[in-house]
This record gives C-alpha cells, sequence and structure tokens, in this order.
C-alpha cells in the first residue's frame, strides 16, 4: 500500500518537506522571488522492455490480463520512440476498465492510441505468412 505523501502548509503554499518550506522562507525573507513547483518537465525513464512472443513476420504479442498503468505508460513511450516495432495485444479480458472509476476499457485504451488487440485468442490473420 502507497503511503501518503506528507504536505507541508505555510500560509497559503504548500511544500511537500519542511526542508522545502524553509528554503521557501529563507528566499522570501531575502527577497528572492521565485515559483515553487509550476514547472512540469517531461522525461522518458532508461528501461529494457521485454516482449511477450515475437512472431516471424515481427508482430509482437504483450499477453496481458491485468494492464497496470506502468504498462500502459511504458508502450506509449515505445510506440513514441520505436514506431518500427509492431506491438499488439492479447487480453484475458479486453473489456476490463483501466480501474475501478473508469469507463474506458483495455480495448478502447488501445484504440485511442494506436495499438491492434484481440480478446482471448490470437486472431489468424495476425500469425499468416509465417
Amino acid at each position: 500500500m502507497k503511503k501518503a505523501k506528507k504536505v507541508i502548509k505555510h500560509q497559503r503554499m504548500r511544500f511537500r518537506s519542511k526542508f522545502e518550506k524553509d528554503i521557501a522562507l529563507s528566499l522570501k525573507r531575502e527577497g528572492v522571488d521565485f515559483e515553487y513547483e509550476t514547472l512540469k518537465i517531461k522525461f522518458t525513464k532508461l528501461a529494457v522492455y521485454t516482449p511477450d512472443f515475437i512472431f516471424p513476420n515481427g508482430v509482437i504479442i504483450e499477453a496481458k490480463g491485468f494492464f497496470k498503468p506502468s504498462d500502459r505508460t511504458k508502450h506509449i513511450l515505445i510506440q513514441q520512440q520505436h514506431p518500427e516495432y509492431d506491438i499488439r495485444f492479447l487480453f484475458q479480458n479486453a473489456n476490463n476498465r483501466l480501474t475501478k472509476k473508469s469507463n474506458t476499457t483495455y480495448s478502447a485504451w488501445c484504440d485511442r492510441h494506436g495499438f491492434k488487440w484481440c480478446h482471448k485468442k490470437i486472431p489468424s490473420s495476425w500469425t499468416q505468412n509465417l
């Protein structure tokens, strides 16, 4: 279970730690203008992906029972950085929702992000010309 993030409050500002709060107070005392956590910088993490099944025709099959958020993020990054790979999903249940509160299913997520997918069984068209 994830531990809740501790939030340190000072007047109307919220900090992630007492140390950051103390720095901000010091900067204010010295009359230094600053912004706190107003910039978001996207980055990709260096990691290695090992596909589940690879066919001689180049099709890669990723078999998923539970489709974790980290897996979804990983596959979007792979798709963006390596469009030459034909990664497709085989879901145990393509009608599962991403989360309990989401209306988006695994299959709808794939459609939205341009991934081919199938439910329970790999279509023969994916394994032709092997």
